[in-house]
């Protein structure tokens, strides 16, 4: 008998439908217990409530929400000390996918908190900073945002106009921002402006902003059709007053905040992926059981052709984003890495949706069903953290070396 004749084992496993490429295998104890705690956490304390909150276009009980995920340790979960989890990136990812499974507001709220608002702090901060807003933040207390969108500069936040002036010893905060995750019920917003300072007489700096300060207002965006379950607002900075010691002194032109948001990207590689799998999962459980013909339509050939594609843009997008993780945790994941993660399966998630939607038939369009809810919040999904367009372009820079922004 040869060595590797004695190395196959001697029976194969059921194949598994649920992971039919045997994804588990990648993740070690402390993964799977962390993926199960929050899926556990969305299975009890969003799902039975996730279709009323949607309809009313609301977040009921956001702070209580946000205090639970914090001492889960999903706030800020791979960023290290004052107070929090210190996870891997695929741990964080792992969170991200279950998080999105139950909602994309949801998951939206987590990774604004700490991939956004939280990591900025972090990583570009003073240590007094530091002290003062993460561990509030990490255990859920104190909500924070990120403020860089505005309503005239998305894709090209170079142009944006909010800015800031010197007075004494003071800045001066003046502008406005839009479609900001958590904005009215925030303690603290991350907020980007213009400055005087730089090699050209301009530049880019990072502003911790106590929301309590006057002239700040953070009026709630209302009548969405997408992320209804998540607050959304603009921020009105009217001649806000901050000291010297609000600026991110670490962080100097727009490499600071587009770090964050590549950051903030990752987590959607992953989440994209939980609204895909709950979709398809239902969309899976109803062809098994909806009669159709005098047989369940899961017996007919182009049901099962649906659910052999979307089973395989599912997983191989499950696939990418632990390979994206890796390279995370290895310190060797570049931004146009997590574009074209990004790009790729928010992109296939939103087709698995719409696919899913055509098996349940009418159905599909009913609250009593994640799939149109999933499919609404993912065209929001599609556009933040970077358009399809500015992230093929992204790609396609890194490809041909042309630079077709400008």
């Amino acid at each position: 008998m040869s060595s590797t004749e004695s190395a196959k084992p001697s029976k194969l496993p059921p194949f598994d439908a649920t992971d039919p490429l045997g994804i588990d295998d990648l993740l070690g104890p402390d993964d799977l217990a962390i993926r199960d705690t929050v899926r556990t956490w969305a299975a009890d304390r969003v799902l039975p409530h996730i279709a009323e909150w949607y309809e009313k276009g609301e977040l009921s009980g956001i702070r209580e929400l946000a205090r639970e995920l914090g001492a889960l340790g999903a706030l800020g979960m791979s960023l290290e000390g004052y107070g929090c989890a210190g996870a891997s990136a695929v741990q964080y990812g792992l969170a991200c996918l279950e998080l999105e499974a139950a909602d994309s507001g949801i998951r939206s709220l987590v990774s604004v908190q700490g991939s956004l608002a939280m990591y900025a702090i972090h990583r570009y901060g003073s240590e007094e900073q530091r002290r003062r807003w993460l561990p509030g933040m990490a255990a859920g207390e104190t909500i924070g945002c990120f403020g860089l969108t505005e309503p005239d500069h998305g894709s090209d936040p170079a142009g944006m106009r909010t800015y800031a002036r010197r007075d004494g010893g003071d800045w001066i905060l003046t502008g406005r921002k839009m479609w900001i995750t958590n904005g009215s019920v925030a303690g603290v917003a991350v907020v980007w402006a213009q400055t005087d300072e730089g090699e050209d007489g301009r530049g880019v700096r990072g502003f911790v902003v106590p929301t309590d300060a006057p002239g700040f207002s953070a009026p709630e965006i209302r009548h969405k059709w997408s992320l209804r379950a998540s607050v959304t607002s603009e921020l009105v900075m009217d001649e806000v007053r901050l000291p010297a010691d609000a600026v991110l002194p670490d962080a100097k032109g727009l490499r600071g905040p587009l770090s964050c948001l590549s950051h903030a990207r990752y987590g959607i590689v992953w989440g994209s992926m939980g609204a895909a799998r709950a979709s398809f999962e239902s969309a899976l459980d109803y062809a098994r059981g909806r009669e159709q013909f005098g047989r369940p339509i899961g017996g007919f050939q182009l049901t099962q052709a649906k659910l052999a594609d979307m089973a395989l843009e599912l997983h191989k997008g499950i696939l990418l984003a632990h390979h994206l993780g890796r390279r995370m945790d290895a310190g060797a994941l570049r931004p146009e890495q997590v574009s074209f993660g990004k790009l790729n399966n928010v992109r296939e998630a939103i087709e698995i949706c719409r696919t899913a939607r055509t098996i349940l038939g009418a159905n599909g369009i009913s609250l009593e069903y994640p799939v149109m809810r999933h499919a609404t919040n993912l065209e929001s999904v599609l556009t933040y953290e970077g358009t399809v367009e500015m992230h093929q372009l992204v790609l396609g820079k890194a490809l041909t070396g042309l630079d077709a922004f400008r």
